[in-house]
């Protein structure tokens, strides 16, 4: 469940360096850079983001503006990273406990 990110893969004029557009936008008017061994103590979706795509490993560093992330790659392979930008907003996916009707109502009440 949740709300999967379109994602279209641009390549860039930079070795390395791959441009993800999305049909959303993860940013407000503002730039949001992360570089590989900050910490990323925030918790917007770009933070998020940035922390899932370093686990990911092989990244030097993201840059988000609007809804265009830039990732560059430490190494050569940048299998995965659309899925992890797509599945952003995804939540409930396997391993996931969804919760009951009951724990649902109680947190409402």
């Amino acid at each position: 469940m949740g709300q999967p990110i379109t994602v279209v893969v641009k390549p860039s004029s930079r070795v390395g360096v791959v441009r993800y557009e999305t049909n959303r936008a993860l940013t407000g008017m503002g730039h949001e850079r992360f570089r590989a061994g900050d910490e990323i103590s925030g918790g917007t979706p770009t933070d998020e983001l940035a922390r899932r795509l370093f686990a990911r490993g092989g990244i030097a560093g993201v840059h988000v503006n609007g809804n265009v992330v830039t990732v560059e790659f430490a190494d050569a392979g940048a299998d995965g990273v659309e899925d992890i930008i797509a599945g952003l907003y995804l939540y409930w996916v396997e391993g996931v406990e969804v919760p009951s009707d009951d724990e649902l109502t109680a947190a409402v009440g």
